[in-house]
């Protein structure tokens, strides 16, 4: 009858870790401090060089970039063609083209064809007219 006894208790016990480690709580990027700030061109610059050890150092991390407004659609923006920033929800703020802006957000990854770092969860910092 022991045994059993610890054997259900082991099994509750894995059984409610297992549950916490799968389901986490969703980060909140707007309320993390950024791991590193930089430019829109030398973060693209990295992961131009080397992909693969960029995406080492800042896949799935917050990060700071700044840099001059080159496309703009309802719930994502481009900065200087090289990084996109989509938003979770629709843009509120009136943005326009060749404005600087700093946008905080989650690398997700880096795209080859279009040259592009991929950001997302992104919030405006700072936006410069």
């Amino acid at each position: 009858m022991r045994k059993w006894i610890i054997i259900l208790v082991i099994t509750v016990v894995v059984s409610i870790f297992g549950y916490n480690y799968i389901y986490q709580d969703h980060r909140d990027i707007e309320s993390e401090q950024a791991e590193f700030t930089m430019t829109s061109s030398e973060i693209n610059q990295l992961f131009s060089e080397n992909s693969t050890s960029a995406e080492q150092k800042f896949l799935n991390k917050t990060i700071e970039v700044s840099g001059l407004i080159t496309g703009i659609n309802s719930n994502d923006i481009t900065i200087d063609d090289s990084v996109f920033c989509q938003f979770s929800n629709n843009l509120k703020t009136s943005l326009d083209k060749n404005e600087n802006i700093k946008i905080k957000g989650r690398v997700i990854g880096y795209d080859d064809l279009l040259e592009q770092v991929k950001l997302d969860q992104c919030t405006i910092i700072n936006q410069l007219k």
